[in-house]
């Protein structure tokens, strides 16, 4: 998983960054890693273009077409650290004389050398043909003065994290570039709207938010300030997907699209973790081998390092009001305030000093399958395992095959009659697909987590309760085995692990949407070429019953009504009408939230749908 960490913070103190420059010193970086930078501001989209802003659309209202830079016309990248030489090597390698400049003296110099050997080094590997370095070396050059900027069609800035001195840098720079110049800002932590703010042409400004390391990862958010003309956003996309990189446009809002709809997927585990329903690593295997994703949360940040993933979220709650959909880790704060950061220090969530041993997931023993299993319902978003079930060695029954005496008799506690998609075993017990319930609510019953695909996964965890049987227990892990699955035994939580993960990222992903942060395809791509999902929320949306994500969250909420799990109104709104909305505004149109599996419509709402 690579995404570039960001968040928002209202006011310009320094956050800490990874592959990014420092305050008060332009060329120095720390080490880069895949995953991690900080914040940005609230403030609202484009409203009135300013007078002196680029043309907003066409005469006859469309949108404006872009327009890509041409590549005789120089760019200027301004600030030389790691992400500064990553773009103007991105620049470079499209065919533009590209012109580097940094405050510190000879720090430009420095890097244009840099930059030489990293394309050396591409020639090396046989990646680059050598004609294509001796066209391209002679086009970078070290600028000593701002003035030597004066004829670029483009100023790519990558300076400290300080709105002060963003917003200083630009206004020196506009007494110098021509009217018709694009201005730019990769910041990761500052709002593109309040750079802007300092301007004389605003609306010539945006923000292209490259991911680290830059050369190589595909994605670029390309960020409209409430000031930006629409044909300045137009022509940064079309340049950037000029430069074979894809472009998501988005609004400027905290986080912008990745490291806003991401924070759930370290929250939820480190949620999990603190509620004491597993260790990270057995709740790191099931979102890996069960949930899809390339590492889990806790392995992660450790990566990225667990002060700045730490700063990431508390800037994004803060900007956010302090919202509980937002809602910082306790543990995550412990592990700061304790100096242990992760893999940089030796010691996070996991030991990485030499010679430690990895900690193993919590693996069920080996267990005997079950004679038969008796299928009631489609299991809904798990429908798949019935498949492999068939495929199995345990005889499947269906409903009709066997007595239904079971709906009828007496002793089934009411809140039971709820449950109509499960698997009925032989001992009586059942297994059910997690709704967001718990177990223990329930008489002789296990929850089985959601999986990205039931076939391929390798883990699926399971949740009892004291109430359950030791012998229900048993078989359902049995079942597992005999599919081929190794079984993870979890505590009793609302919406366990891969579900509740999932469910949240979608919720994210849809109030992404209606904020108008970004159109749900740019939300999903934004996500699976930034953070390396394995699929995008709303594509993940799809494939589920259309009810599936609001009734378990629902559920959840139910039983932990922090506010943090309440659905929202995106959810809300294709609950009941099957449709999502724009980033417009605008309902969608074409089922776009409509089932992959056949689903048009709203399901049974309430809190025992979600496994019909």
């Amino acid at each position: 998983m690579t995404a570039d960490e960001q968040s928002a913070t209202p006011s310009a103190r320094a956050v800490p960054t990874e592959g990014r420059t420092l305050p008060g010193d332009l060329g120095r970086t720390t080490p880069s890693t895949p995953n991690a930078d900080p914040p940005q501001t609230v403030l609202p989209p484009a409203g009135s273009e300013p007078a002196g802003a680029r043309p907003t659309a066409s005469r006859d209202g469309r949108a404006p077409v872009g327009v890509p830079l041409d590549p005789a016309r120089p760019v200027a990248v301004v600030g030389t650290g790691t992400m500064g030489q990553g773009i103007a090597q991105i620049a470079l390698a499209a065919g533009h004389p590209v012109h580097l400049y940094d405050t510190a003296p000879g720090r430009a110099a420095e890097a244009a050398t840099a930059i030489g050997a990293r394309i050396d080094r591409l020639v090396a590997k046989g990646r680059m043909a050598p004609s294509e370095r001796d066209a391209a070396l002679p086009r970078l050059t070290a600028a000593s003065e701002p003035s030597e900027l004066a004829g670029v069609g483009l100023v790519i800035e990558a300076v400290v994290e300080d709105l002060t001195i963003k917003q200083e840098l630009f206004r020196s720079l506009e007494d110098v570039v021509a009217d018709d110049c694009l201005l730019a800002t990769n910041t990761s932590s500052l709002s593109v709207t309040a750079i802007a703010g300092a301007l004389r042409l605003p609306g010539r400004f945006v923000g292209l938010h490259f991911f680290n390391p830059a050369p190589l990862l595909p994605l670029v958010e390309v960020v409209s300030g409430f000031a930006t003309a629409q044909q300045s956003a137009a022509d940064a996309l079309a340049t950037v997907a000029a430069w074979g990189k894809t472009p998501v446009s988005c609004a400027d809002l905290p986080g912008f699209i990745v490291n806003r709809v991401a924070r759930p997927f370290y929250a939820e585990g480190f949620a999990l973790h603190e509620d004491r329903i597993a260790d990270p690593a057995t709740i790191d295997a099931v979102l890996r081998e069960s949930g899809g994703f390339r590492m889990g949360p806790f392995e992660l940040t450790d990566l990225i390092g667990q002060d700045v993933n730490a700063a990431v979220t508390r800037s994004v709650w803060e900007a956010n009001f302090q919202s509980p959909k937002f809602t910082p880790s306790l543990s995550q704060r412990r592990l700061v305030d304790a100096g242990l950061l992760g893999r940089k220090t030796g010691r996070g969530w996991y030991d990485h000093t030499e010679g430690a041993a990895s900690p193993e997931p919590q693996a069920a023993a080996s267990a005997e399958p079950p004679a038969y299993v008796v299928a009631e319902g489609g299991l809904g978003a798990a429908a798949a395992l019935l498949e492999l079930i068939a495929e199995s060695d345990v005889p499947l029954r269906r409903q009709s095959d066997v007595s239904l005496r079971r709906q009828s008799d007496v002793s089934l506690r009411r809140q039971d009659e709820g449950v109509r998609s499960q698997l009925v075993l032989p001992g009586g017990g059942r297994l059910a697909l997690t709704d967001g319930s718990m177990s223990g609510e329930f008489d002789d019953l296990v929850h089985f987590d959601l999986a990205f695909d039931y076939r391929a996964a390798t883990r699926v965890a399971l949740a009892p309760s004291p109430r359950t049987s030791e012998r229900t227990l048993r078989e359902a892990i049995g079942l597992f085995q005999a599919l081929g699955k190794q079984v993870s035994v979890i505590g009793d939580a609302p919406g366990m692990i891969v579900a509740r993960t999932v469910a949240m990222l979608i919720d994210f992903a849809a109030d992404a949407v209606t904020k108008g942060v970004a159109t749900e395809d740019a939300v999903d791509t934004a996500m699976k070429l930034g953070a390396n999902y394995p699929l995008g929320p709303l594509a993940w949306q799809r494939r589920l019953p259309p009810d599936w994500v609001h009734t378990l969250l629902q559920n959840v909420h139910t039983r932990i009504p922090s506010g943090r799990y309440g659905p929202g109104l995106a959810l809300f709104q294709h609950l009941h009408t099957g449709a999502g909305r724009h980033a417009d505004g605008g309902p969608t149109t074409g089922g776009r939230w409509g089932n992959e599996a056949g689903h048009t419509g709203p399901g049974r709402s309430g809190n025992r749908g979600a496994n019909g």
